[in-house]
């Protein structure tokens, strides 16, 4: 988690002249699981058949089955590429989802438009420290109204909270 350390340019880009910078975080890396364990079963079976199809002279079999696992390799080394851009940022004036490796997607929403803001964490989420943000704004749907996979969720729902509503100071009585 990011307070005040520069946007990466792919960030940057997205920010007006007037607002800053106030919190940026790359999503938890549990959003990886998945394709982790799609490239672990995949050697697992292709080690299984290889063994397999190696006793009985397939030889062709054997370079489909690598060939196979190593697309799924590759699709791995994307999605990890893709969450190293993508980054859930909050300004002095709105939120930012910057999604995408080659199309780039920039959801945002104005801090004034929220009324209202909740986290929900599932089992996996309690345990590895990930959870979802839910935003609600009055009347119309906006572009960013759920954000995935955020680390740290209470100390930043707390923080954006603060943001959002923010409270009397206490040197005002």
């Amino acid at each position: 988690m990011t307070h005040g350390d520069s946007a990466p340019s792919s960030v940057n880009r997205y920010l007006l002249p007037q607002e800053h910078q106030v919190i940026m975080v790359r999503r938890h890396p549990a959003v990886l699981l998945r394709p982790v364990a799609e490239v672990v079963g995949g050697l697992i079976i292709a080690g299984l058949l290889s063994t397999f199809f190696g006793n009985q002279g397939g030889g062709t079999t054997l370079v489909v089955v690598w060939w196979l696992w190593l697309l799924l390799l590759i699709r791995f080394v994307w999605k990890v590429a893709e969450w190293s851009v993508d980054y859930f940022v909050v300004t002095s004036k709105r939120m930012l989802l910057t999604t995408g490796l080659i199309t780039r997607k920039v959801a945002m929403m104005p801090l004034g438009k929220v009324t209202d803001m909740s986290f929900q964490r599932s089992l996996m989420g309690r345990m590895l420290g990930y959870g979802e943000f839910i935003l609600e704004s009055a009347g119309q749907d906006q572009a960013l109204s759920t954000v995935e996979y955020i680390p740290y969720p209470e100390t930043l729902y707390l923080e954006v909270c603060s943001m959002l509503f923010p409270g009397k100071d206490d040197g005002d009585d």
